[in-house]
């Protein structure tokens, strides 16, 4: 082979080399959906490569077409884009920038880079790529962090966030910061009773509704499940507190229409705090708001509560006092109390009430009306009340057997403990485990256990009652249902509260319902127990209108067991 036909050889296997190169590069690019523009600075030429033509619909050969570039983009971002793409101060590093189109939907990230021989630029590479995807992503991020998905205002950690910056601003300008929370009252009943999707859909509609306040001054969210938040900076005049909750009850005097046609009425409760006399910082001013619904709750629907410092007090008192309680249970620091009850008549015993006691080691005894509600709420109830049952069920199997006496053992039952599947099985079964006779029994209960199910409560009622068990109405007098339940109740005893009896000698009123209920009751055949009698006035005047059993310290006070079975095995027998 003669040397000429050597190097075309050479050149021809290297051409073929730089096009199957240039073949790869180009395919590398295309598929990767990157578009370029190249600028000789030595030339003053522009060449568009890649998936530039694709992309935009046209290529970038000279400057007219560079301008048609530029028209492509937000015109609000052209001079920084200009900025980036002829900026010719030297620099190593990539100058970016991420731009809408001219139309406002797709995003783009335009990088310029800058080759240097020395200092001197010779040429620059433009890097289109559409990010229209990454910033969607990122655009739902952001929503998802500021935004609830629910109802689309603002989420809980996102309004802390913005109340904090009221609270920086009036701590500068002496202002003030107002929460209002809504607390959507007996929500669980829309829920049940409709279902999730229209109570889903009530709380987008009510979310939409309290949207319509928010301003530069005023903010709202949606906290968590049914509780909302407005958030007020100085609520002064137009943006006072009154005017926001007045006309959110009075858009309430209507109900909500649903998709379905389905209407939804509910009323709200109301709690307000504010800044700075409730708390220095947008969480603690949302706890206070918290502990303000808590107190609200408490008194019932359509409500409105403010906080205060005593507020506060009697909260951390009852997390103490919760704290406690939940030691107690764990370890077993209640004991059973005993209270005589005597035949008005004889005097004779006619029967026990077991009383549950708590004496804490830095409190000393802490009153049931104190810690039983606590223990309702935070469900140390059950225990609790199983621990009085079986308790009190064993004593009397013990004082039967060891001194052969019948008298009644009542004991006090819990709405709580009551609703419970179980709880008829449960007490049948202590019956039998300690073989006592049931008609010793008497469970003592209260009408708000009647409020949920009627129907259900009394068929439980029938059940133990056909056992063998009494069943007694505790606190006779005191609630507004007692007297259109009772012909249809398998009852047999109506407990007189106590508050009559402390005013029946000196208040006419308190004297006519009293004779009227013991009156009810013996025409009803139902024995009547008057508690709380504290002296002989009380008892002469109870047993005149016909009162068949008396209790109260006039007669006994409760003592632990120990000390009742001392007074049997001294032959006492307990009579008064």
């Amino acid at each position: 082979m003669n040397d000429l036909q050597y190097q075309f050889d050479l050149l021809k296997a290297m051409n073929k080399k730089i096009v199957e190169s240039e073949h790869m590069y180009k395919l590398i690019v295309e598929r990767a959906s990157l578009s370029f523009i190249y600028y000789s600075v030595e030339k003053n030429k522009y060449y568009s490569m890649g998936n530039f033509r694709n992309l935009f619909g046209f290529e970038v050969n000279n400057t007219g077409d560079l301008e048609r570039f530029f028209s492509f983009f937000d015109a609000s971002k052209e001079s920084r884009l200009r900025e980036v793409f002829f900026s010719e101060s030297y620099s190593a590093n990539e100058e970016a920038i991420d731009i809408l189109d001219s139309v406002g939907k797709r995003w783009f990230r335009v990088v310029c880079s800058k080759i240097y021989e020395g200092e001197v630029l010779t040429d620059k590479v433009v890097k289109i790529i559409d990010i229209t995807k990454d910033m969607s992503r990122s655009e739902e991020l952001l929503y998802m962090a500021y935004y609830d998905s629910l109802t689309g205002i603002y989420n809980r950690n996102y309004f802390i966030t913005l109340l904090d910056g009221f609270i920086s601003d009036a701590k500068e300008k002496g202002d003030r910061v107002a929460i209002i929370t809504i607390d959507i009252d007996d929500f669980k009943k829309v829920n049940d009773g409709l279902g999730m999707i229209i109570g889903d859909e009530f709380l987008q509609q009510f979310g939409s509704y309290i949207k319509e306040f928010q301003n530069d001054r005023v903010i709202v969210s949606h906290l968590s499940n049914d509780i909302f938040g407005i958030g007020i900076y100085n609520p002064l005049g137009d943006y006072a507190v009154s005017g926001y909750i007045n006309r959110i009850r009075n858009r309430l005097k209507e109900p909500f229409k649903m998709s379905t046609g389905q209407e939804v009425s509910v009323s709200v409760s109301f709690s307000v705090s504010e800044y700075p006399e409730a708390a220095a910082s947008a969480l603690s001013l949302i706890n206070c708001g918290d502990i303000a619904m808590f107190r609200a709750k408490s008194l019932g629907n359509d409500q409105l509560v403010y906080f205060d410092a005593k507020m506060l007090d009697d909260f951390m008192s009852n997390v103490s006092l919760e704290n406690k309680l939940s030691d107690a249970v764990m370890h077993h620091r209640f004991e059973v109390y005993f209270q005589p009850q005597y035949h008005a008549d004889s005097q004779k015993l006619r029967g026990m009430e077991a009383l549950l006691r708590w004496k804490d080691e830095e409190k000393g005894f802490i009153p049931p009306s104190v810690f039983i509600p606590i223990a309702e709420k935070n469900g140390a109830i059950i225990p609790i009340g199983n621990y009085v049952l079986e308790r009190s069920i064993k004593q009397y199997a013990e004082w039967k057997e060891k001194y052969d006496l019948d008298f009644t053992m009542s004991i006090n039952i819990s709405a709580v403990q009551y609703k419970r599947d179980d709880f008829v099985e449960n007490v049948i079964e202590l019956i039998k485990r300690y073989n006592v006779d049931p008609q010793y029994i008497e469970l003592e209960i209260t009408e708000s256990i009647l409020i949920d199910d009627f129907e259900a409560v009394t068929k439980k009622l029938r059940e133990l009652r056909d056992f063998g068990l009494k069943i007694s109405m505790d606190d006779f007098g005191t609630g507004y249902s007692s007297l259109s339940y009772l012909m249809r109740m398998p009852i047999d005893t109506l407990k007189i509260d106590k508050s009559f009896v402390d005013s029946v000698l000196s208040d006419n009123s308190t004297r006519i319902i009293l004779d009227s209920i013991l009156d009810m009751s013996q025409n009803m055949g139902f024995e009547s127990i008057a508690e709380g009698v504290e002296s002989e006035n009380q008892y002469n005047y109870l047993f005149g209108k016909g009162c068949d059993v008396i209790q109260g310290f006039y007669l006994g006070k409760p003592q632990p067991a120990g000390e009742i079975t001392k007074m049997l095995e001294d032959g006492v027998e307990l009579q008064a």
